[in-house]
């Protein structure tokens, strides 16, 4: 960016007017103007969704036009549409079948750009007609009595698996798919132009064939590990050893993906990979409840980013989900484990004694650690700390370990690598579970092409590949403690969740550093988060229970720091890391150079000493700093998290114990959207006049702190 350009203060293009009628055509769109397009159809569905009939569901069931009605048995396979156009009327034409009641929209199919496997740069384009009806009407079910209260469900959205609960009046409640599972794998698969997503396609470890299916190419899962990242993370670069289509071009843009159709790569992203699952999830629990969901808490990892955050807000937009909270999944893990110590206060007419649990929660694709202090149903949590390490990366460990020559031996995105990868990653992860029972183990997989994998695996080795996971374990188990200014000897209980705590190593290390012979026992490992998220989704919602099972309240924490670039390439923290939210602070800065007129403010969260190290958030310019010598001039900057965890970034010149004079500047971060990794390039290169941080003891003497 030149130098005498100005940054734009929203980071962002205007979305297109959704409240024209007209359809939107799909093919003659670019990529970006494409999602812009599926962005702005979603205000207009929710108007036309508002003006429904009493009664009616607003779950849309895709169906074509000459397709008879579903069962209810169909009701979650149906496939997702991007929704363009409203196109609606009260009465139907003539000849046209529809009933006066059934709501009618124009919906077009973006099979997004599917070009031949194999090199051939022809690209091709293609759209279908759907009639959109609600469910009422196709499963001829009575919607109008709901069977449960109109709260909020929670849904943790696992890397491998994916569930969602309730607060059904009573209790929560985690609710099963059509082969009566609780936990739903997190893939969709796209297939001869239908697509299926595995919340009702689960058992796949059952079904030697349908797992084949789902890594032959044709199916996409670790959604929440690609989500919102940059081609140049170190996340997407592994990723290109999962068995579909994962292309990068290094310069800090949106990563490519596509799943194999018909020998064609048919591309998409992780957030519209995601929002198929979450409308078929939607779908399920609209079949149990009875009634339409609209609002959802979501848990998500403590390493997530506040872009990462709006990407997954915008995949439930996309599915007709509106998101009331994002949870760090140890805080929704914290608030299950206060209603159980305010249980067991009441049940014993005890007082609120605190107690501190530590919190691990390791999945397949992240590892999480808070320490939480909880008495009498309040829940505050003292520190948080997260990486992306999980299951997924110790899969691929021990794949390379049983065939360390398996890059050189499948050079390029080919059929046979695909279908090879796939044959190994269910041999090794099948002996990653045995292994959790057994001594050993023994992997024997034909690979095909003459290739054949033969290798036995005891404990020794398997800690010895993974040793740099476990370590990473350790060191954020430490630096939580550390952050909570607590020693070992403090934890009363040691919470481990998620599926790789099963892991028997990783039950050693956690039990091992909290000195502790065993492990809090009250809490489901796979369990937990949604749960915690189910009751976070009902007192959201303003239930009340008179049996005081919802008087709870969690005091969350920022788990990243907040700041922005000060001179030169250093990252000033603003909003230190576990800052108990809602929180304000600000801090003082002055120019680096005489007759300063103009400073660029740039918004990092992260935990490195340099900007470069961190996340960008986004950017914004402020102007009319009065000409003055270098150093003499107060610029303001202000933080604030409110709630909701929405951060407001507060910029102007002050007065020396006096107000701001304006221009005072907010801005709501993040305000980057697509390319924000060329925007943190172009940030690196710019010698533009940048806010310069005060000596330490003068930064310590002009610095003020609010908390809210």
């Amino acid at each position: 960016m030149p130098s005498g350009a100005s940054p734009s203060a929203s980071g962002v293009s205007p979305l297109p007017d959704s409240s024209s009628r007209n359809p939107t055509n799909l093919s003659g769109l670019s990529g970006a103007a494409c999602r812009r397009a599926r962005a702005a159809c979603v205000p207009a569905v929710s108007r036309r969704l508002q003006k429904m009939q009493p009664g009616a569901s607003p779950f849309p069931l895709l169906l074509p036009p000459s397709t008879p009605p579903r069962t209810p048995t169909d009701h979650a396979r149906t496939a997702t549409a991007v929704l363009i156009s409203e196109e609606a009327s009260q009465s139907p034409a003539p000849g046209d079948p529809r009933s006066p009641g059934q709501l009618a929209f124009n919906v077009v199919v973006n099979a997004d750009c599917c070009t031949p496997a194999f090199g051939s740069p022809h690209r091709q384009m293609s759209e279908q007609s759907y009639t959109v009806a609600s469910d009422s009407e196709t499963t001829g079910e009575d919607k109008s009595q709901p069977s449960f209260p109109d709260v909020a469900i929670g849904i943790d959205i696992g890397t491998s698996k994916c569930s969602v609960a309730v607060w059904n009046g009573h209790q929560v409640e985690l609710l099963k798919n059509t082969r009566n599972q609780k936990g739903m794998r997190s893939y969709v698969m796209f297939k001869d132009d239908n697509l299926s997503a595995g919340v009702t396609g689960g058992a796949a470890r059952e079904n030697a064939h349908e797992e084949r299916d789902i890594l032959s190419g044709s199916a996409i899962f670790n959604m929440k590990r690609l989500i919102g990242r940059m081609d140049t993370d170190e996340v997407v670069q592994a990723s290109k050893a999962l068995p579909f289509l994962v292309q990068t071009l290094g310069i800090g843009v949106r990563p490519f993906i596509a799943a194999l159709v018909n020998n064609m790569w048919r591309s998409t992203t992780p957030e519209e990979v995601l929002a198929i699952f979450l409308l078929e999830l939607k779908a399920l629990v609209e079949m149990h409840l009875k009634h339409p969901v609209r609002n959802a808490v979501l848990t998500i990892p403590v390493a997530f980013s506040r872009f990462q955050q709006t990407r997954i807000e915008r995949a439930c937009a996309m599915a007709g989900l509106h998101v009331l909270r994002l949870m760090p999944e140890p805080t929704a893990v914290a608030l299950l484990y206060a209603q159980q110590q305010q249980q067991l206060m009441h049940d014993n007419m005890g007082s609120g004694i605190e107690k501190i649990a530590l919190i691990f929660n390791m999945g397949a694709g992240y590892c999480d650690v808070a320490v939480a202090a909880t008495a009498g149903g309040v829940s505050q949590i003292r520190a948080l700390a997260g990486c992306t390490v999980g299951g997924e990366d110790i899969l691929q460990n021990i794949m390379r370990h049983v065939l360390p020559n398996f890059d050189s031996l499948y050079a390029g995105q080919t059929l046979d690598r695909i279908r090879s990868m796939g044959l190994l990653r269910i041999a090794t992860q099948d002996a990653i579970h045995r292994l959790a029972n057994q001594d050993t183990v023994e992997i024997n997989v034909d690979l095909g092409n003459g290739h054949k994998v033969s290798k036995v695996l005891d404990h020794s080795e398997f800690e010895q590949v993974n040793r740099a996971i476990f370590e990473k374990c350790e060191k954020i188990i430490n630096q939580c403690l550390l952050d909570a200014k607590l020693v070992p000897e403090d934890v009363n209980d040691v919470i481990l969740v998620g599926g790789c705590s099963r892991i028997p190593r990783i039950r050693s290390l956690v039990l091992g550093l909290c000195k502790k012979e065993v492990s809090y026992k009250n809490i489901e490992a796979l369990e937990a988060a949604v749960s915690g998220a189910a009751l976070e989704g009902a007192i959201a919602s303003g239930v009340t229970d008179p049996s005081g099972s919802l008087d709870l309240l969690t005091i969350q924490a920022t788990p990243m720091n907040l700041g922005i670039r000060a001179d030169g390439d250093n990252f000033a923290a603003i909003i230190p890391r576990n800052t108990t939210v809602p929180a304000r602070r600000d801090m003082l800065f002055t120019t680096t150079h005489d007759n300063q007129t103009e400073a660029l403010i740039a918004v990092y969260e992260g935990e490195g000493e340099h900007a470069e190290d961190n996340h960008l958030l986004g950017y914004f310019k402020i102007t009319g700093i009065p000409p003055a010598p270098k150093g003499s001039v107060e610029i303001s900057v202000c933080m604030d998290i409110d709630a909701a965890n929405v951060l407001r970034v507060f910029a102007g010149v002050v007065k020396p114990q006096g107000p701001a004079i304006p221009p005072f500047i907010e801005v709501r971060m993040p305000t980057l959207d697509d390319g924000h990794g060329w925007c943190g390039q172009a940030l690196a290169k710019i010698r533009m006049n940048v806010a310069r941080v005060p000596s330490f003891q003068s930064l310590k003497q002009a610095r003020r702190e609010n908390v809210l």
